[in-house]
């Protein structure tokens, strides 16, 4: 990246001193990971029994989706799940998640859902 920010600098016909601020502030304003462990279970937790639980009910045991307790996915995998929660199931009204969830976080909530802890 050093490198790359005195070339378009150069290119763009910007000063040494202008492209050191527009790299440091690249850097700075760049997403960082803070903790090693990116999933919040207390959010994911509320995620389950409000965003899953509207189609699902709110105790989910099925409403407009069909019940997702543990006894419901006991014949499913993980990373079905996973994928499930990630993608949705086209042409059903199970949607999508992936703009709102993290890999790691959709493996939170297979794993929440096959646990048993979701009461």
């Amino acid at each position: 990246m050093a490198s790359l920010i005195p070339n378009v600098a150069a290119k763009l016909g910007l000063g040494r001193g202008l492209a050191r601020v527009l790299g440091t502030a690249l850097v700075v304003l760049s997403p960082t990971v803070i903790s090693a462990d990116p999933v919040d279970p207390a959010a994911l937790q509320r995620f389950v029994h409000q965003d899953c639980g509207s189609c699902h009910g709110l105790t989910l045991m099925g409403g407009l989706g069909p019940e997702i307790t543990p006894e419901a996915m006991q014949f499913y995998d993980r990373d079905v799940l996973t994928t499930v929660i990630l993608d949705g199931i086209p042409d059903t009204p199970m949607p999508p998640w992936r703009p709102l969830l993290s890999p790691q976080e959709a493996k939170w909530i297979a794993d929440y859902l096959l646990t048993g802890e979701t009461k």
